[in-house]
């Protein structure tokens, strides 16, 4: 009864824009328009549906806009037309105008370009409660889909937590006599609500897959190795410092006087660290391991500059059928051609909304030097860190399968690591593209007036730096439209987890070791790197630094921003580490993409500069109108 109590509570608080609506209205999954839960769970194909709609409900990152990981933060920068801010929530929070009036991203209400996640858990419970009545399931495939929505009602919970912190449980669906006074929630502390999505997560992992055999139609579907790495997630979050012991909520308390923030406790570590194993363990004896580009016949193909790209692009945009690095992607085919149109240079003779998303200078600053550490702090980096922002024509070799041979550029975008390369192109580099031959790969020409420069307010990039990284290796460059090759951004990928592996090997040892340094090295040796003790012994002012703690903690935090940049990660990373304010409050910057002559492109400027990203920013602000009509809700701190 405690339970139904809790959900009727949330049900009311959460969903009020749909309170005076019975729970039919909500089911639009059933034959003949007749909403119905006899209908929605009389027979397997409209269950099925029901279990689709769950689904649905995903956060999806492969919009640019609405996901919270995405344009918003310091990582992908949109400027375009700024008379239409109003429809673009992240760019509103990019500025600094997330309020708690109307919050941008209100995955809690449903609103302004935020999921009403409460109303999927609530349909996550819809079906867990009446699946049994189904009666042309088989045993295995009902016990399997109660599997996955176990987990899809995990997952939400956890999105939810790592957007506003502690939060109410929602365990049960809504018993149709709640009285207004159980209706009135409390958020529950952040161990409680970490505790109740592991369970969870352990009860979905005993019926669910080890793999999609079927991946034509089964695309995003949730298995094994699925459910292990997200508890390997939830665990690291409750581990790293926004959540374990954080100064800043010590005294958060709600109406009850209870803490909702805990004391810290390192040994959330060795949890994490478990959970971790656990989980490459499982994805290991599934099949999933790090992507390499193969030819079209199958064939492996050897690590050259030329196909190196290739395998750096794929290990996110190749399909998970060609991709045995993809653990999790999102089902949303449909729109994973958003990011492509909107990164892609202008290659084409009719616009296709392409060219308004592009990487801040400081991200092109943040990938290595091709020494495999961070340009400042290599000595022997050819251009002389200090004279980046300078120009020099290419005469070498080094470049020949990055940069148009004769052309002249900055200096920031010579001798770089090869995922610089990889996941970014610039004014003078190359372009390749699999689907056309390789003497018609393409050289950048963005200056205003290029070829892929400004030509009006809304069809350039403002920063210099296009994201190639989201953009298949495999679509067409030549034709007179857009045709991508669609992928959906993986929500989880192997080398998400081998970083988190190391980050918390370095965190339960006392210094780090060659187990520490394997799992970031893997990364590195598949990125045409050598290993961290070596890069940085031989190349490095700090030749020591990963044999320290904290050195070796600040060499895995960069490894993940580099390695997982574009895909959703940094926020989230930035905010469970506490360094957001560190980065959020630096200008945003880009070469002049108005600049027609050499001299006038390649001059910096700065395209944003007050931000003022405070404490408060790390946690959501709930919905003031939400607050009121709840008094038992507080309010997350400096909000």
């Amino acid at each position: 009864m405690k339970n139904m109590i809790i959900s009727a509570k949330l049900f009311v608080l959460c969903l009020c824009t749909f309170l005076s609506a019975a729970c039919s209205d909500f089911l639009n999954v059933v034959p003949d328009g007749v909403a119905t839960l006899d209908n929605a769970f009389s027979n397997r194909i409209n269950s099925e549906k029901f279990l689709f709609s769950c689904y649905n409900m995903l956060p999806n990152q492969n919009d640019p806009f609405t996901y919270p990981g995405n344009v918003g933060y310091d990582e992908i920068w949109w400027d375009i037309d700024v008379a239409s801010l109003n429809s673009r929530s992240g760019s509103r929070i990019a500025r600094n105008d997330q309020n708690s009036a109307s919050p941008f991203h209100n995955y809690w209400d449903g609103l302004r370009d935020g999921r009403p996640l409460w109303v999927g858990i609530r349909d996550c419970n819809i079906f867990l409660n009446n699946i049994h009545k189904v009666p042309d399931l088989q045993t295995w495939e009902r016990e399997n889909w109660i599997a996955e929505v176990k987990f899809i009602k995990a997952y939400l919970h956890f999105f939810l937590m790592q957007l506003y912190g502690p939060i109410p449980i929602m365990d049960t669906d809504v018993p149709v006599n709640a009285s207004p006074e159980e209706v009135r929630v409390y958020r529950e502390p952040v161990d409680n609500v970490v505790e109740y999505i592991v369970n969870l997560l352990d009860e979905s992992m005993t019926s669910l897959p080890d793999r999609i055999t079927e991946t034509a139609t089964e695309m995003g579907r949730i298995t094994r190795p699925i459910a292990a790495s997200v508890k390997a997630k939830v665990l690291v979050w409750a581990a790293s410092p926004l959540f374990n012991g954080n100064p800043d909520y010590a005294n958060f308390k709600d109406k009850r006087d209870v803490l909702l923030f805990p004391k810290a406790d390192s040994g959330k570590w060795n949890r994490a660290l478990e959970a971790i194993e656990e989980a490459v363990r499982i994805c290991h004896d599934s099949g999933h391991a790090l992507y390499r580009y193969r030819n079209e016949i199958g064939n492996d193909v050897s690590a050259g500059e030329a196909t190196l790209k290739y395998t750096l692009r794929g290990a996110v945009s190749e399909r998970p059928s060609l991709n045995p690095e993809i653990i999790w992607a999102h089902p949303a085919f449909q729109n994973g051609n958003q990011f492509q149109n909107y990164c892609t240079p202008k290659f084409f003779s009719t616009y296709g909304g392409t060219s308004e998303l592009s990487a801040t200078l400081k991200i092109a600053e943040q990938y290595y030097s091709n020494n495999g550490v961070p340009i400042n702090e290599d000595p022997a980096w050819e251009p002389d860190y200090e004279t980046r922002y300078e120009t020099r024509t290419d005469t070498g070799t080094f470049h020949a399968y990055y940069i148009r041979k004769g052309e002249t550029t900055a200096k920031l975008n010579y001798y770089r690591e090869p995922r610089f390369y990889a996941h970014l192109a610039f004014d003078r580099s190359l372009y390749e593209a699999l689907a056309q031959p390789e003497d018609a790969t393409l050289s950048i020409d963005n200056r205003s007036g290029g070829n892929h420069g400004v030509v009006f307010s809304d069809c350039h990039i403002s920063t210099g730096y296009f994201i190639k990284k989201l953009v298949s290796f495999r679509s067409g460059t030549t034709t007179t439209s857009p045709s991508p090759v669609r992928f959906s951004i993986p929500v989880i990928r192997l080398s998400d987890l081998y970083l988190l592996y190391a980050e918390a090997l370095n965190e339960t040892k006392e210094a780090p070791d060659r187990e520490v340094y394997q799992w970031v090295d893997s990364i590195r040796l598949r990125a045409g790197l050598q290993g961290v003790v070596e890069s940085w012994r031989e190349h490095s002012i700090y030749p020591d630094k990963p044999l320290d703690k904290e050195g070796m903690k600040d060499i895995i935090k960069r490894e993940r921003l580099i390695e997982l940049a574009f895909e959703g990660h940094r926020p989230f990373d930035l905010r469970r580490w506490k360094d957001a304010m560190r980065y959020m409050n630096q200008p945003v910057q880009g070469w002049d993409y108005q600049g027609v002559k050499l001299e006038e492109y390649y001059v910096v400027i700065t395209l944003f500069n007050n931000r003022n990203y405070t404490m408060k920013d790390y946690l959501w602000p709930l919905r003031t109108a939400t607050l009121t009509r709840n008094p038992n809700l507080v309010q997350n701190p400096g909000w």
